[in-house]
């Protein structure tokens, strides 16, 4: 009986197009939902995520679940999450990517999610690390562990967004340091992020997490540029 009380005083919109959502929709209208430039890689082992890091960092699997555009439909999902505080948006990319990759073979024999973190000082004016809800639902459907005390970002560097590919490329600024390295040992971890673009910021953690024995690494994002 509350429901439509609550919804008249606080309507609940669409994360992308801002209209009324309907009783059964969720985050995003099904327009909205349905025009959303889902690329497919882990279906079709389209190799795209690799060849980022070919020659640079070796990963046994590699996915994003969107392609980004400038002034597109994900380019505001992934500003909401990260500005607007809108961690739902967080919560229903996991639970969409974890639910495919739960289906798929390559993914099978994951035994921990870890996301790329955040410096402390971003982390407290921000609230929350806008991939934190992303990683623990793909945890929860592969139904393997979360972990978020295995790497530590020891830089803090400026925002990303306003860079080009080749600043983004030579920025050396982005330092990790692995925590509990014994906790990660003859693992394959899904390392994830919410954005792929040159791939500098998940090589710098790859790096580090393969100073662990014996670890796999597979990285999924929410999309990729």
């Amino acid at each position: 009986m509350l429901k439509p009380i609550i919804n008249l005083f606080f309507p609940k919109v669409c994360y992308t197009c801002h209209e009324l959502l309907n009783d059964n929709e969720l985050d995003l209208c099904t327009n909205c939902r349905n025009n959303l430039p889902v690329t497919n890689f882990h279906f079709n082992n389209n190799d795209t995520v690799l060849k980022v890091f070919y020659g640079r960092a070796k990963i046994e699997n590699g996915t994003a679940l969107l392609r980004f555009e400038k002034k597109g439909m994900v380019q505001k999902l992934i500003h909401g999450l990260k500005y607007k505080g809108q961690e739902p948006i967080g919560v229903f990319l996991g639970d969409w990517l974890g639910g495919e990759l739960k289906t798929i073979k390559a993914y099978e024999d994951i035994d921990i999610v870890i996301p790329v973190p955040l410096h402390k000082k971003k982390l407290k004016k921000r609230g929350y690390n806008q991939v934190a809800k992303f990683a623990q639902h793909i945890a929860e459907a592969l139904n393997v562990l979360y972990a978020d005390d295995v790497l530590l970002k020891v830089t803090n560097t400026n925002s990303q967004t306003l860079k080009n590919r080749l600043a983004r490329w030579t920025n050396n600024d982005e330092l990790f340091m692995l925590q509990n390295k014994n906790s990660i040992a003859n693992k394959h971890i899904l390392l994830v992020d919410d954005l792929i673009t040159t791939g500098a910021t998940m090589e710098a953690c790859i790096t580090v997490l393969k100073q662990a024995e014996n670890v796999k690494i597979s990285v999924a994002a929410m999309a990729i540029a």
